[in-house]
């Protein structure tokens, strides 16, 4: 007795090698989302050592300029209380915007700094900013801002709100 093997047989559907194919798409796609994940912590991990460093080094720039007056005029403690602190730096940040108003922050993209003159305060746009958090459950504007002034001494940067960036403070 002879067989026809003429006809094809048709595959079952759930065959092993789909069910393989499946697992391994599977297996990527949450390693892919695991690895997006670590992605955005990490970058705004370096956003937030990038303005704490800016920070440091506008602050840096205030306490030089105020040695300098007073080594050059007989009156130290007389000191301009609307001075951009951008300008006292020998090289302006790249992404330092300029001066805007806090009302017309539109235009300005996300990760520049910026200088209010009306309110002699300096803010900055994160980029990241689901890592930005208010410990008071307040909620955190996009902008983080801070005050250039000082009553006597060297003008000093003290931040507007107590931002929490991933759990550390931001000041």
């Amino acid at each position: 007795m002879a067989v026809d093997r003429t006809s094809p047989v048709a595959a079952p559907l759930w065959s092993g090698r789909v069910l393989e194919w499946g697992i391994v798409v599977v297996v990527l796609l949450t390693l892919m989302g695991a690895f997006e994940r670590h992605v955005r912590v990490v970058q705004s991990q370096g956003e937030f050592a990038a303005v704490k460093s800016t920070l440091g080094a506008l602050r840096t720039a205030l306490v030089l300029d105020f040695l300098q007056q007073t080594v050059h005029t007989a009156r130290p403690n007389v000191v301009a209380q609307q001075r951009n602190p951008f300008l006292l730096l020998k090289e302006v940040p790249a992404n330092y915007a300029g001066e805007f108003a806090a009302l017309h922050l539109e235009t300005v993209a996300p990760g520049s700094w910026v200088f209010d003159p009306d309110c002699s305060c300096i803010g900055y746009l994160p980029m990241y900013s689901q890592g930005l958090e208010s410990p008071t459950n307040t909620p955190v504007t996009p902008v983080s801002w801070f005050k250039v002034g000082a009553a006597a001494g060297p003008l000093q940067i003290t931040a507007m709100d107590a931002y929490v960036w991933q759990g550390q403070l931001l000041n």
